[in-house]
């Protein structure tokens, strides 16, 4: 994996805790975005660990044009639960986002969950995030019509995904088998053009079908 922060001791602490893990390898580390671009061009990294705030290109563009080019997922850490930032990132590819403050299990637990193609999604932060910058009217921002293309059981789905649920959980609620749910996820995700389940829970408020402050 690469990390990507400005601060250099960000970038040795995160090390420390990634090292000593036996099934992540960190290949590179980078101080900005545009090297972060490049470096993920040239080394190809299963994951970018990218921070936000950066000179030279910040962690939203870099984000956006390192999944646009296909060559690695990526994962956002940022300092504030509130940064407008992070929304951008997570519409512009990025896998997920965890604050900086995270602990060190909750940091490698999500490395291992963007690497095998989940999202992670805190429904903490994601609501809080939501809120403000989705939903801060209570009003819907998006057109709910688009979620016609989806079934009851579909919508059903939908809705456990973006309040945080994981694909187990959501089996264990809806009685169904795991093989199930990821196929309905997988169905969620083609008939509404989605990338991935980040991309699905921003669909969600956006659209009305789950608002800020119901319960999870």
């Amino acid at each position: 994996m690469l990390l990507v922060d400005d601060q250099e001791l960000m970038r040795m602490g995160l090390r420390l805790v990634l090292d000593a893990q036996d099934d992540i390898t960190v290949v590179g580390e980078v101080g900005d975005g545009a090297a972060a671009v490049e470096a993920a061009r040239r080394l190809r990294p299963d994951l970018v660990l990218m921070d936000v705030r950066m000179p030279v290109l910040d962690g939203v563009e870099a984000t956006r044009r390192i999944t646009a080019a296909g060559t690695s997922k990526v994962l956002v850490m940022t300092t504030f639960d509130l940064d407008e930032y992070v929304y951008a990132a997570l519409r512009g590819g990025a896998g997920g986002f965890l604050l900086k403050d995270a602990p060190p299990a909750q940091l490698v637990a999500a490395i291992r969950a963007v690497v095998a193609g989940d999202a992670v999604v805190s429904p903490r932060v994601t609501r809080r995030l939501l809120d403000r910058f989705l939903v801060g009217t209570g009003e819907p921002t998006g057109d709910p019509a688009v979620l016609a293309a989806l079934t009851e059981r579909e919508r059903e789905v939908l809705v456990l995904v973006a309040r945080g649920r994981s694909n187990a959980e959501i089996a264990a609620e809806l009685h169904l088998s795991t093989a199930t749910v990821k196929s309905h996820v997988g169905r969620v995700l083609t008939k509404l053009d989605l990338r991935d389940r980040v991309q699905a829970v921003v669909l969600a408020y956006e659209t009305g079908l789950v608002r800020a402050g119901e319960s999870a």
